[in-house]
């Protein structure tokens, strides 16, 4: 649930970003699915580190 929500956040973060620079739909929607996988990176850390943490 976290990787899914890092990618939702990262690519509406990515979208906004390419829009205040000025970008063009193909800008936002490539801001967009860069910082949706780098999020969903985040995410999919975080919950592997979660996972360890509270199943010992």
């Amino acid at each position: 649930m976290i990787v899914i929500g890092g990618f939702v956040l990262g690519a509406l973060i990515g979208a906004f970003t390419a829009r205040k620079r000025g970008g063009k739909p193909a800008d936002m929607a490539q801001y967009a699915a860069g910082y949706g996988i780098a999020l969903c990176l985040v995410g999919l850390f975080l919950t592997i580190l979660l996972e360890r943490l509270l199943l010992r």
